[in-house]
């Protein structure tokens, strides 16, 4: 009897010989390409059983390959049948690579090009040109084939009132308007689903941990903008909410609205859109310029009503993880030592006592011992999760979608007495941290530039750590916005005044232990007795990093003196709204710590 796998397989190759075509390439992207994936859309996983974040496959007649970067080499084996696919590495050998290798010259690879931004299929078509034909779909065989396709989910639209977010809809889109203008285009499609409801100040639960509708829209120069989206979702005061300008259309009429461009210059981020829509404006006739999305700068540099906001759900976030180790110091004091699925549902708990909490910031990074060295881990994604054990280290990334901000924060907990060895590198990730957060930069500075300093402890003693140090923070949008990032690609975009970014330098040893210190940090600006003002970063998370992991020997004098006085900050802002037993805790592990 065949596996349901092998049955989807199968009719996979049937319809790939049914239209003459030689190889079929599913991504794990949807129409979105968004970081979250709601289940309606998770084509690769209906058709492999992968569930994890990134990955593609590829099917022939004779063989399939699924693709996984290296956070995913382990659970792939687990998840998808080794006698219907090979396993192979996305970045050391992408599917393309596999393909050339595999499909005579001649031969054709089906996309669904909704499911590639236009910058891969331009990449595609030259990489192929000559070899492989590129076969463009007008529909996805999946969607054809998949009969028990979950409902999409159909949130509540919630209307930010320009009191909650700081700037109206119409002063938002004037803007980008002037934007599009400046680039020199009549109009622009906004495709990244944190920009649309950026700019029309809605949100929804369209996607799991993403505060977001799915929905696109098209802005004009005279800053009047097309929003698709089933207007039988929306409340009768929308139209007040958004005012003049704003025309709502169907998703079905997405098509015609986008061909009756024709003849306009439009704008169309290559990176966050997907390459359907620059197909269809060029067989339209419209001149597509290819630019970033022009709500990304603007949506990163938070105004003082959304600072306000992502200042004060810190301080609720911050309790809520107080409470957290509190309860789990107390338990391992008890011999208690839970597997990790009890550990991240606990801490859900907490938070969940705060009402404006709407919905988790992403899926919680629970990672006991030897799992937290997969600075990626997902305990859901294995047979069984892992537990705590005496003289380790637990590590915890988690976050909270507030009313007014999201979260993002990684500690790492002493489960007894840690090694010398952890201390060490706990110690140096410390001092890439603090090296950050106490970092003082000119305006046009760029995150690659701010990295080393996160890294340069570490990269003394002969180590490093194999993600980037800072991501961008939304204000009740996406926990990881762009443009902006602190790593070691050349991202050439300035960090500016009102951007929130995360500072999260780590170390990872394979099997034995992981280690992650995270906060997010406001950028603000600070005068300076020279001539021109600087940036620097000022810490919004509030919660103790856990002293009993540090060598305070390690750290200099100004280290210590920034340790001590954010802990006193976390005692200041947590202690009034804490008691008993949690604020016992909390005045022990904010106690200040000097030099033996």
């Amino acid at each position: 009897m065949l596996t349901t796998t092998e049955q989807r397989l199968t009719a996979i190759r049937q319809w790939l010989a049914q239209h003459n075509i030689d190889a079929l390439l599913v991504p794990h992207e949807d129409e979105y390409l968004g970081e979250y994936v709601p289940a309606h859309n998770e084509r690769l996983h209906w058709l492999t059983g992968f569930t994890g974040s990134a990955g593609a496959a590829v099917i022939t007649q004779e063989k399939a390959a699924i693709f996984v970067d290296g956070r995913y080499t382990v659970q792939v084996t687990k998840q998808v049948p080794s006698e219907l696919f090979e396993y192979r590495h996305l970045i050391e050998e992408p599917a393309l690579d596999w393909i050339q290798t595999h499909l005579n010259s001649g031969g054709s690879v089906a996309i669904d090009p909704r499911m590639h931004n236009s910058a891969w299929l331009e990449a595609a078509q030259s990489k192929l040109a000559g070899k492989i034909e590129l076969t463009i779909l007008d529909s996805n065989p999946i969607d054809q084939l998949w009969h028990d396709r979950p409902t999409p989910v159909i949130s509540d639209v919630r209307l930010m009132a320009t009191e909650s977010v700081g700037q109206s809809s119409e002063s938002k889109r004037q803007e980008i308007a002037q934007l599009v203008t400046k680039a020199g285009g009549d109009a622009a499609v906004i495709t990244a689903l944190d920009s649309v409801c950026w700019l029309l100040n809605v949100r929804g639960l369209d996607v799991s941990r993403l505060p977001v509708l799915l929905s696109h829209a098209i802005i004009h120069a005279d800053s009047s903008v097309e929003f698709f989206l089933d207007p039988a979702r929306l409340s009768d005061d929308f139209a007040s909410h958004v005012g003049s300008g704003v025309t709502v259309h169907h998703p079905d009429s997405l098509q015609a609205r986008v061909e009756a461009l024709s003849g306009k210059k439009v704008l169309l981020d290559p990176s966050t859109s997907n390459a359907w829509f620059k197909l269809v404006l060029q067989n339209s006739g419209a001149t597509v310029i290819s630019a970033a999305d022009p709500c990304l700068m603007p949506k990163a540099a938070k105004n003082e009503v959304e600072i306000a906001g992502m200042k004060a759900c810190h301080i609720r976030d911050g309790v809520a993880m107080c409470k957290f180790l509190t309860w789990l110091d107390a338990e391992v004091a008890a011999n208690n030592l839970h597997d990790e699925a009890i550990l991240s549902d606990k801490l859900e708990s907490f938070r969940q006592q705060d009402p404006s909490l709407m919905d988790l910031s992403f899926d919680t990074i629970s990672a006991a011992g030897g799992n937290a060295a997969m600075c990626h881990y997902n305990h859901e994604n294995q047979p069984e999760p892992g537990k705590l054990e005496l003289n380790t280290l637990y590590l915890v990334d988690s976050g909270g979608q507030y009313l007014d901000g999201t979260t993002d924060i990684t500690r790492t907990v002493a489960i007894g007495q840690p090694t010398n060895e952890m201390i060490n590198q706990f110690t140096l990730a410390l001092k890439g941290h603090i090296g950050v957060a106490r970092a003082r930069f000119p305006k046009g500075t760029r995150g690659y530039q701010i990295d080393t300093l996160a890294r340069q402890h570490l990269w003394a003693e002969g180590y490093d750590y194999d993600h980037g140090t800072g991501h961008g923070v939304g204000h009740f949008l996406s926990v990881h916005e762009g443009p902006a990032s602190i790593s070691k690609k050349q991202i050439d975009v300035p960090i500016t005044k009102g951007m929130v970014l995360s500072n999260e330098p780590g170390y990872y040893r394979a099997d034995a232990f992981g280690i992650r210190i995270e906060n997010l940090e406001l950028v603000v600006e600070t005068e300076t007795n020279g001539d021109f003002p600087v940036l620097s970063f000022e810490s919004l998370t509030r919660c103790p990093i856990d002293v009993r992991n540090i060598n305070v020997d390690m750290l200099t004098r100004p280290e210590l003196k920034w340790l001590n006085d954010y802990h006193q900050k976390v005692w200041d802002d947590i202690s009034p709204l804490v008691e008993g037993e949690v604020k016992q805790w909390l005045e022990t592990a904010t106690q200040p710590l000097a030099h033996c």
